[in-house]
């Protein structure tokens, strides 16, 4: 007879190999961790020593260059990047919603005009709209843009972001519950009226939280004015820390233009996170 308590049957437990032991799913994410964080250290101790420091001091943030850059960085470039900016987004916005009603529209030749538009004009660099813009009186004799240079960089602005916030207000368009629309109608209501009164508030603050992300990025893209020539009372963040820039033969004004741009794009940022989940919490 034999004795099964010192024999182990095929199918009996498999207990682990002699010399090997198991590690749980979490000691085996600490090492993990602690790999990562030692080659982490280990990078910023080797930039730390190569880096050039005195040189970035000297080329990036010198202090004499840098007080060159006030008060006309905040008083004129920022004001106008500002303005750059306000003037493209108000009225992007207001032609992204005409685009988007319109590629909402049941007439077919609306739909046709809104996605040749929003197609064209998302696919085409930023740049090469706001040079089509500097060489327009050229094509058009005599055409001025209304505004001079102010109006030059709204408007080119203005076709950047349209279509742009033409797809984003159709999402909140579409993401409006039909019911609303029924309900207005039902109450005597047009459909333009209906529109107007129930469905575009909604959309809107449906899409406020990209919308502010959308503003972030045309605050960026407003540094594409400098390809008009702006000059003088009328440069922006960009323009105004180049051309200080390469009077300096310095660095420095441009760290301080990044700073400045920072300054209102990072509360920006964090203001469209909020808004992103307070509404995430209200659904």
């Amino acid at each position: 007879m034999t004795d099964q308590s010192t024999t182990d049957g095929p199918s009996g437990p498999a207990g682990p190999a002699p010399g090997r032991s198991r590690l749980s799913p979490r000691k085996r994410q600490r090492i993990s961790r602690g790999v990562q964080y030692i080659v982490l250290a280990g990078a910023l101790v080797a930039l730390a020593f190569f880096v050039n420091w005195e040189g970035l001091a000297v080329n990036f943030a010198k202090l004499d260059v840098a007080e060159q850059a006030f008060p006309e960085v905040f008083t004129v470039a920022l004001v106008n990047t500002i303005i750059y900016t306000v003037g493209g987004f108000v009225f992007g916005s207001l032609l992204g919603l005409l685009l988007a009603l319109m590629r909402l529209s049941s007439v077919r030749p609306y739909r046709w005009i809104a996605i040749v538009y929003i197609e064209i004009f998302r696919g085409l660099p930023a740049l090469l709209i706001f040079l089509m813009i500097l060489f327009l009186p050229l094509a058009l004799t005599g055409f001025q843009v209304p505004g001079g240079t102010y109006g030059q960089g709204i408007l080119g602005l203005t076709i950047v972001s349209a279509a742009y916030m033409a797809e984003t207000l159709r999402a909140g368009l579409q993401a409006v519950p039909r019911g609303q629309t029924e309900a207005a109608r039902s109450l005597g209501m047009s459909h333009s009226r209906s529109m107007i009164s129930v469905v575009i508030p909604q959309a809107i603050r449906i899409v406020i939280p990209p919308t502010t992300n959308q503003f972030v990025s045309l605050l960026k893209d407003s540094s594409l004015v400098l390809f008009l020539g702006v000059s003088g009372e009328y440069v922006e963040l960009t323009k105004f820390g180049n051309d200080l820039a390469s009077t300096t033969s310095n660095a420095t004004p441009i760290l301080v233009v990044g700073l400045t741009y920072l300054l209102v794009t990072i509360p920006l940022g964090y203001l469209a996170g909020r808004l992103e989940r307070r509404q995430g919490k209200g659904r």
